[in-house]
């Protein structure tokens, strides 16, 4: 099977081939347009990001599966939070979409991205590091460690490939 993934950013794909590791053998990583903003600013945006994503791969790659993964955030009644959606694409059914970990950002972060800043370069400057978003993520630098963006998108990696595999077994049932 032919898995495309709608990003070149390494700690996508590492999270994609991560999920598929001990069924699929072939990956192709393009450098997809999300079609939304830079920063999506809400769940609904970053849900079409990676559905986008996802669609934009699997045509343009020719693939059985395209993925999208998206990062963003929500402003919620707490403050602005982090949060990280998927959509996995194929030509038999509707793309599938997952979500994943969520955690208030400290306001000083949530001020600049408020102010129209994007959160990698955010990031490389409060880390005082360089290409945070395709590493560690600002999930590792303000979880210590404990947890890296690869970790945080494989875990809604395996959400979409359970949830595919569930509805191409309800598929075949009929």
């Amino acid at each position: 099977m032919k898995i495309i993934i709608g990003s070149t950013n390494p700690a996508k794909v590492e999270a994609v081939k991560t999920a598929f590791t001990y069924t699929y053998s072939e990956f192709i990583s393009l450098d997809i347009s999300s079609g939304v903003s830079d920063q999506p600013f809400s769940d609904d945006e970053t849900i079409k990001g990676a559905v986008n994503r996802a669609l934009m791969a699997l045509q343009q790659g020719n693939g059985d599966i395209g993925i999208g993964l998206e990062g963003g955030v929500q402003e919620t009644e707490l403050g602005l939070m982090i949060c990280n959606w998927g959509a996995l694409a194929s030509n038999s059914m509707e793309p599938i979409i997952a979500g994943g970990a969520r955690f208030l950002l400290p306001e000083e972060i949530a001020l600049r991205l408020r102010a129209g800043e994007e959160l990698g370069p955010v990031m490389d400057d409060y880390a005082k590091k360089s290409n945070v978003r395709k590493k560690e993520g600002a999930v590792g630098i303000f979880t210590n460690g404990l947890m890296n963006r690869v970790e945080m998108f494989s875990h809604i990696m395996c959400l979409l490939i359970g949830q595919y595999h569930y509805k191409k077994d309800l598929q075949s049932e009929k």
